[in-house]
C-alpha cells in the first residue's frame, strides 16, 4: 500500500467523524480483550512462555546470518528454492518471474502482511495476472478495495450490513433473492466462490508466521483452512516472509505458538497449524510440484544492533492494538501504514523513514498496555519515545511543540524560577474552573475542542513533597 502517514492528524480526525467505523471498532474491545485474558489466566506458566520466547528471539536476533544460511540448506536439500530480496521492488520481481515461469494466470493468497508491505497484489494484476485473496476478511476487502485496518482482523472496520452489500453488488450472478441475515449465510456464499478459485489457481502465495531453520520448514496459522488450500493445490507456492521470521527449531516454534493464539485472539491454538517443507514427494498424495520461499530485508537488517533490535520479535499477534485506547478510537486506517497500532507506530519508522512516519510514535497516550500485554515484551512505549527524540533532533516535529519544549526546559532548569510559575499557573487555572472544570483553555484547543480540561485541586506536588518532608524530619 501507498504509505500516507504524513496525513495521520486528518485522517485520525475523520475515523472519529465516522459513525459507522465508530460502530464497528466496539468489536475489538468486545472480540479481543476479556478473550485474550482468559486464555492468559488458565495457562499459570504464561508469563515463564514469554520470557523463554523473549529468549529464543533474542539469540535468534544475535546470530540471525547463521540461522538463515542454516534454513536456506534446509530448505533447498528438501527441494525448494530461496529468494533474497532487498526491497520490496525486488521482491516483487521476485515473484512475478515465478508466475510467468510456471505459466500463470490466477494466484491464490492467503493473509500476508509482507505481500501487504511491497503492494504485490496491484503489482501483479498490472501485469496480467489475476489475484484472489482467500483469507475471508481480506477476501471483503479486497472487494471493497481497502487495505488491512488490523494486522489478524483485517476487515474489523467493516460492518455485517457493508459486507452484505458487497457481496451482492460483486456476487451478482447469484440469486438476487438469497437471505444474506445470518454470518453464517455470507461466510458459506464466500466458501462457494472461493473454491472454484482455489481450483483453478496456478499460483498459491502463504505468508509465514515461523520458518525453521531446523527443518527448512514454513509455519503458518489460520482459523479458517485457506491457507492449507492455498499452498496444496496450485502446481507452486510461494512463501513470502521476512527475514526475523526464523526461528532456530521445531520445539522454539512451539514454545512460542503457545503463546500466539492466546495473545491474538484468545484461543489456545488456532484451529489449523500447518507445517511446509518443499515441494509435494514422490510418496506424497497432493502439494505443489515447486517450492519457493522470498525472503524480504526492507530495511530489517538496518534495526539490528540498534535500539531498535527488540521489535524484530514482534510475532505479529496484535494484541498491542486490540489493547490500544488510541487504535480503539480510530481503527487502523488512519496510521497510513501496513502497521497500525504500537508495533505499527515502532516498525513503520524503522521501515520507512521517520520523515515519512513521524507522526506515528506520537500517536500514543503511554498507558503501557502495549508492552504489558505484549507476549514478547517487547518495550513499544520506550521506542516510541525514541522515535520522537529523533524526530525531534531533526527539527521534524511541530515548531509550536518544539518551542514549547524549549520554554519547558529554560524552566526546569531553574527549580526556583519552575516552582513559581507553576503554582502561579495552578492559582491561574483554578480561577478559570468552573465545577472544577475549563471548558476554554488558551493555547489548549486541541484538548477543549473535544472535552473539559480538568482544573486543578489541592496543592501543587512540589509542595506536598516539601510538606512531606517536613513530617518526615
Amino acid at each position: 500500500m501507498k504509505m500516507h502517514s504524513a496525513d495521520f492528524s486528518a485522517d485520525a480526525r475523520a475515523a472519529l467523524a465516522d459513525r459507522q467505523l465508530q460502530r464497528a471498532l466496539g468489536n475489538v474491545q468486545r472480540g479481543f480483550v476479556e478473550k485474550r485474558r482468559k486464555a492468559r489466566d488458565k495457562l499459570p506458566e504464561f508469563d515463564a512462555l514469554r520470557d523463554s520466547a523473549k529468549a529464543i528471539k533474542d539469540h535468534t536476533l544475535a546470530h540471525l546470518d547463521l540461522y538463515l544460511e542454516t534454513y536456506e540448506t534446509r530448505v533447498k536439500e528438501s527441494g525448494g528454492h530461496v529468494h533474497w530480496a532487498a526491497d520490496e521492488a525486488e521482491a516483487r520481481d521476485i515473484v512475478l518471474d515465478i508466475c510467468r515461469n510456471a505459466g500463470a494466470q490466477t494466484v491464490t493468497k492467503g493473509k500476508s502482511m509482507i505481500s501487504e508491505e511491497i503492494a504485490l497484489n496491484p503489482f501483479l494484476e498490472t501485469n496480467g495476472l489475476t489475484v484472489v485473496e482467500t483469507d475471508l476478511g481480506e477476501y471483503i476487502i479486497q472487494l471493497r478495495g481497502e487495505h488491512p485496518s488490523h494486522i489478524i482482523a483485517p476487515a474489523v472496520h467493516v460492518n455485517r450490513d457493508e459486507v452484505e452489500a458487497d457481496f451482492r453488488r460483486h456476487h451478482d450472478f447469484l440469486p438476487a433473492s438469497r437471505n444474506l441475515e445470518a454470518p453464517e449465510s455470507l461466510l458459506s456464499e464466500a466458501r462457494g466462490v472461493l473454491r472454484e478459485k482455489f481450483l483453478a489457481a496456478d499460483v498459491g502465495i502463504t505468508g509465514a508466521n515461523f520458518l525453521i531453520a531446523e527443518t527448512g520448514s514454513s509455519i503458518i496459522v489460520t482459523n479458517e483452512g485457506n491457507g492449507d488450500l492455498t499452498q496444496l493445490l496450485p502446481r507452486v507456492h510461494i512463501v513470502l516472509a521476512s527475514l526475523e521470521k526464523v526461528v532456530p527449531t521445531l520445539e522454539d516454534a512451539s514454545q512460542i505458538l503457545r503463546l500466539l493464539a492466546r495473545s491474538a485472539s484468545g484461543q489456545e491454538f488456532s484451529v489449523y497449524t500447518t507445517l511446509s517443507t518443499g515441494p509435494r514427494r514422490p510418496e506424497d498424495p497432493d502439494g505443489p510440484a515447486e517450492y519457493h520461499v522470498v525472503l524480504l530485508d526492507n530495511g530489517r537488517s538496518k534495526m539490528l544492533g540498534t535500539e531498535f533490535q527488540d521489535m524484530l520479535r514482534c510475532i505479529r499477534c496484535g494484541a498491542c492494538l486490540n489493547h490500544c485506547p488510541v487504535y480503539h478510537a480510530i481503527g487502523g486506517h488512519a496510521y497510513g501504514s501496513v502497521y497500525p497500532g504500537p508495533m505499527g507506530a515502532v516498525l513503520s519508522p524503522a521501515l520507512a523513514g521517520v520523515d515519512k512516519a513521524g507522526a506515528l510514535p506520537n500517536a500514543s497516550t503511554f498507558c503501557g498496555r502495549c508492552e504489558e500485554v505484549c507476549p514478547m515484551r517487547i518495550p513499544l512505549p520506550k521506542m516510541m519515545r525514541q522515535w520522537r527524540e529523533r524526530e525531534f533532533a531533526q527539527n521534524m516535529s511541530p515548531p509550536t511543540q518544539r518551542y514549547g519544549i524549549r520554554l519547558w526546559a529554560f524552566f526546569a532548569r531553574r527549580p526556583a524560577l519552575y516552582r513559581l510559575m507553576a503554582g502561579a499557573a495552578a492559582s491561574l487555572l483554578r480561577m478559570m474552573g468552573r465545577n472544577g472544570r475549563i471548558a476554554s483553555l488558551p493555547l489548549g484547543g486541541g484538548w477543549t475542542a473535544t472535552r473539559d480540561f480538568p482544573a486543578p485541586q489541592g496543592r501543587t506536588f512540589q509542595e506536598m513533597w516539601r510538606a512531606r518532608g517536613k513530617k518526615v524530619a
